[in-house]
């Protein structure tokens, strides 16, 4: 009886789940754009762009550099565009690499410009394998073939000088030797004595490109992404301080110039300006092999669940891609009429930021692109570590620092004040980026994601439960399905995975029996979640591979990393540990990369991660021989069969980890020590329930 109750509440949380998911399925949006309808570019509003970095070795400098000049490309009035490129790591790398972007932006954005260039990353199209975004006027043209030479020899200078430079140097700006979570703060105005003796119409051509690096000590907590782009937010809002933002992962360059026109599209209606937040774009990358193993394009997410959100009061912030209005991150305190003690408990002590909250604020520019020594000297009190101290920052103002998943909490906030958002997907991805190949890598980011979203579903700021009286309910559940799922689904997953087929091993029947009336609504429901899912990956224009790569996926994060996430949110949540954040390695590896291509997994990762996804295979391995033996001998299909073929489903669906642990003999197999301590386990397993 107590076995199968576990699986009866096992069934309930999935339709708890699933009934938290259909919140989606009522009102999903589509949208379009006429950008020629925006007012002149004299009318239109200043953008600064925030791009993010924190460890060279992971994230190629010459990788990012391809981001800031993409973000410096764009179709929009130069003198009305600011590029932040924050630092965590202190690298002199990128420093270096920025003032290189500089010197080659110089003839990069004229040349994207003058011949209509589409793809403005150099990286993306200097490798394209034929140059369908060159305007056709121009194509043929002899001047445009000899100006593409010389630009493409210049872009060869530009990666050598980048990638020649050694990453162990050290910025002489700091005089000291540093490491990323050790330096102090360094802001620099990207520029160099020949932009300062050109005329001002021809420096207007390029935007202002600024080096942040915030101050880091181990003593004091530095919040992670949440922390830099807050850093970000009080160094533009004294430099240029734009009203609109657009943030950037640093490997996610911008793959259509027109993503800033198509966002303020939306911000110049009139009917929703006054209350939109930001406009999100999805997610997409370059890198998806035909096989796409790891579900890299979020096709639930980006396909099915944002429109659904649209449709209610706008789609979760993602993280990256989303054009954001600034007052939006200033709190209440600039509607409630502050006073200036006020303001500066909620946001800090510098006088200079706090004028910038006006709106009539006008920068301490004394010339486009040069910053006066004092005003510089001010973004270095506004990126230290004690700043912040005291203050509402992170809490009620900025970007939130509840929840390592700082875009999810602070999207839900915003939305929770009363702010609204909107979700574009033109046919034409606005931004692209690296996706993930190996398994490594998903699994660490997947456990980084469960445990930020899962803290903030227990916490006192519950969806269901905060966000319910503070939005519509519909909204509130979907909010609640994202922030509760690696919870709800780790629990059933692993009872599915193991207390069938336990019972099996030890002949105990927990299904209706084959000729029992009940075998029929057990098969019906199992089929529908099946038929569903297929439709739903068959009308965004994927297939049964697809399929199968999300059903694997989602047995084995579920038993991995929601697993740990979900330990890992409710360990920070009593106080046992600390949270903690690494950066998805972007670093192309070749040895990844083929096997990606091939369809095949890279099982190189931490065997914390491996043993639980190979102790449920081994044991299911174990309960189809030992099930089929009962059915040949005792007789018992008709009690049997449905745990049988439980199983056998399991392991279809995971046959690329059975391949991993027997017939793969290269480097990237499932090692005989994760199979070895995962076989210890599931007769440990077999041994309990059988002295029980």
């Amino acid at each position: 009886m107590s076995l199968w109750l576990l699986v009866f509440v096992s069934e309930l949380l999935l339709s708890f789940i699933w009934l938290l998911g259909e919140a989606y399925r009522w009102h999903p949006v589509s949208r379009t754009v006429f950008p020629e309808r925006l007012p002149e570019d004299d009318k239109l509003p200043a953008i600064d762009v925030f791009i993010c970095t924190v460890d060279p070795g992971k994230e190629p400098t010459f990788e990012v550099m391809n981001t800031v000049l993409s973000a410096m490309a764009l179709d929009y009035p130069a003198e009305k565009l600011n590029v932040y490129l924050s630092d965590d790591g202190g690298a002199a790398v990128t420093l270096h690499g920025m003032r290189e972007a500089w010197r080659f932006a110089k003839s990069w954005l004229p040349f994207c410009k003058k011949y209509g260039i589409k793809t403005r990353c150099p990286k993306a199209y200097f490798s394209a394998s034929k140059d369908d975004d060159d305007d056709d006027s121009f194509a043929s043209s002899d001047e445009f073939t000899a100006d593409r030479q010389i630009i493409q020899e210049k872009y060869k200078d530009f990666k050598d000088r980048v990638m020649s430079f050694g990453e162990d140097s050290v910025l002489e700006e700091t005089n000291s030797n540093i490491t990323g979570g050790d330096h102090p703060a360094l802001i620099e105005v990207i520029k160099d004595n020949s932009y300062e003796e050109a005329p001002k119409d021809e420096a207007n051509e390029i935007p202002l490109l600024v080096y942040v690096s915030r101050e880091k000590r181990p003593s004091h907590p530095h919040h992670f992404k949440a922390g830099a782009l807050n850093v970000l937010l009080r160094v533009s809002g004294v430099i240029s301080n734009s009203p609109y933002l657009l943030v950037l992962d640093c490997d996610m360059y911008c793959n259509d110039p027109t993503s800033a026109r198509q966002a303020m599209c939306f911000h110049f209606d009139p009917n929703i300006s006054s209350s939109l937040a930001f406009v999100q774009f999805p997610q997409r990358f370059h890198n998806i092999s035909k096989h796409d193993i790891y579900d890299s394009q979020l096709r639930s997410a980006f396909g099915i669940l944002w429109p659904g959100l649209d449709g209610l009061k706008g789609p979760v912030l993602s993280g990256t891609g989303f054009y954001i209005k600034r007052n939006s991150l200033y709190g209440d305190s600039i509607q409630k009429g502050y006073n200036l003690t006020d303001l500066k408990d909620t946001f800090g002590l510098s006088n200079e930021f706090i004028n910038s909250i006006r709106q009539n604020y006008k920068s301490n520019l004394m010339s486009y692109g040069s910053v006066s020594s004092m005003l510089l000297q001010e973004t270095r009190i506004l990126a230290s570590c004690d700043y912040p101290r005291h203050t509402k920052w992170g809490e009620e103002v900025g970007f939130l620092y509840h929840s390592v998943a700082e875009d999810f909490f602070t999207g839900f906030i915003l939305h929770c004040k009363g702010w609204i958002s909107v979700y574009l997907n033109p046919s034409r991805p606005q931004f692209l980026g690296t996706s993930i190949t190996s398994l490594s890598d998903l699994l660490i980011q997947g456990t980084r994601w469960s445990s930020g979203l899962v803290e903030v579903g227990i916490s006192r700021f519950s969806p269901l439960i905060y966000g319910t009286l503070r939005m519509s309910f519909l909204e509130s559940l979907c909010y609640a399905e994202i922030s509760l799922f690696p919870l709800l689904y780790c629990l059933p997953l692993w009872c599915f995975a193991t207390i069938p087929q336990l019972c099996l091993l030890n002949g105990i029947s927990l299904y209706p029996k084959v000729s029992s009336s009940f075998f029929i609504v057990f098969s019906f429901i199992f089929l529908s979640a099946i038929s569903k899912h297929l439709y739903e990956v068959l009308k965004s224009a994927g297939s049964i591979n697809t399929l199968v790569y999300e059903q694997r996926l989602w047995m084995m994060k579920s038993v991995s990393t929601h697993t740990y996430g979900s330990l890992d949110a409710v360990m920070k949540r009593i106080g046992v540990r600390e949270a903690s954040f690494l950066p998805t390695n972007k670093a192309a590896d070749e040895e990844k990369l083929k096997l990606y291509q091939m369809g095949k997994f890279d099982f190189k990762t931490s065997p914390m991660l491996l043993v639980p996804m190979v102790t449920v295979i081994i044991l299911n391995m174990t309960s189809i021989v030992v099930g089929v033996i009962r059915i040949i001998v005792a007789g018992k299909w008709d009690s049997m069969v449905v745990q049988v073929l439980l199983s056998s489903y399991i392991l279809v669906m995971n046959s690329a980890i059975i391949e991993g642990m027997t017939t793969r003999k290269d480097n990237a197999c499932i090692p005989l020590s994760v199979i070895v301590p995962s076989t210890v386990t599931m007769e440990t397993l077999f041994a309990y329930t059988l002295m029980k």
